[in-house]
């Protein structure tokens, strides 16, 4: 069920899990943080290699790292620094960056914007659960006190899963939401735009596919699901631009997938979530876009547990009909009602 808020004149509009309007979008309390029957182990490296039917992902914490597999890795880019298929070795994401990259904590404000990049200024832990899962786990932020872990997973065929939670320490958020939001640098694609099912802002009818272009960065810069199109309140003067500017387009159909050499990179995510995709032209650099998604999480209370659950893989790209063909089964696991 929706609810609505008003606020500074804009609406509001947020799934909650429970039926009930003050209740969080709930975690799936699978991860270190909220489950104390999760064993782990943390290793000495910055770095974890995970590979799976012909797929090797390289997660990483936020430090740099400069090893044969990750050469001059940056420090504050944590996610997947790396990945690729047999088909495709060359690294997907640009070397220096990462992808699924956990950049941003914001309340929409600018007085509260200390670091726009807080996830990437203090230290995260990488947590290794299995040879195919690793955790990167990140104590309170020293503004805004988020306490998180996300989980990479590459499951049997290939395919990562990421699970996302977290803990609100405090709830010093002025417009009564947390703002989070992941980048993946796309190292030099053939084209710079996404694809996805939706229709425009102003029409009806059946959806369609839709090529997501944006001109500039902060232009347009992010689509909204469908069924819940408005943002929260974000000052006019926001610097996060990538935030605070809606496409002409709605999402009907909660994934997306870009182009890059042989492969089709695809991001799949669970309608409940209400995510919001989100792209760059030059995120990464003049010819390195970024494929982007944020989510909201409205009247956070503190201890208590929000998350999200979302897949992405690397699928040879040969048509669109082999990408939705392939892609079915994951979508349908997300999303099991639709």
């Amino acid at each position: 069920m929706a609810f609505q808020r008003f606020t500074g004149g804009l609406l509001s509009i947020f799934l909650t899990l429970s039926g009930a309007a003050d209740e969080p979008l709930a975690a799936p309390q699978v991860t270190s943080l909220t489950n104390v029957a999760v064993e782990y182990t943390v290793p000495k490296s910055h770095h974890v290699v995970l590979k799976r039917s012909g797929v090797t992902a390289v997660i990483v914490d936020n430090a740099a790292v400069d090893v044969p597999e990750l050469p001059g890795h940056r420090a504050g880019y944590n996610g997947i620094a790396s990945f690729s298929h047999d088909d495709e070795p060359r690294n997907l994401f640009v070397p220096s960056y990462a992808g699924l990259n956990f950049e941003h904590i914001h309340d929409g404000t600018t007085a509260n914007l200390k670091n726009k990049f807080e996830p990437r200024a203090f230290p995260m832990q990488l947590r290794v659960i299995d040879e195919f899962t690793v955790e990167v786990y990140q104590s309170p932020t020293d503004h805004w006190k988020l306490e998180s872990c996300g989980r990479y997973r590459l499951l049997e065929d290939g395919v990562i899963e990421y699970t996302f939670e977290c803990i609100p320490r405090q709830t010093d958020y002025e417009n009564d939401y947390i703002g989070l939001f992941w980048a993946s640098y796309i190292d030099h694609p053939l084209k710079k735009s996404i694809f996805f099912k939706g229709v425009g802002r102003k029409e009806t009818g059946v959806p369609r596919w839709i090529e997501g272009i944006t001109p500039a960065h902060g232009v347009e810069s992010t689509h909204a699901p469908s069924e819940f199109s408005m943002l929260p309140k974000v000052e006019t003067d926001f610097p996060l631009t990538l935030v605070n500017h809606p496409s002409p387009h709605l999402y009907s159909e909660p994934w997306y997938f870009g182009l890059r050499g042989k492969m089709a990179f695809v991001k799949m995510f669970r309608m409940q979530d209400r995510i919001w995709f989100a792209q760059s032209p030059t995120g990464g650099g003049q010819n390195n876009p970024a494929w982007d998604f944020q989510w909201f999480i409205p009247n956070p209370k503190v201890g208590r547990v929000y998350g999200f659950v979302m897949r992405a893989t690397l699928i040879s790209f040969e048509s669109r009909k082999k990408i939705v063909r392939e892609t079915a089964p994951h979508r349908r696991a997300l999303n099991p009602n639709l």
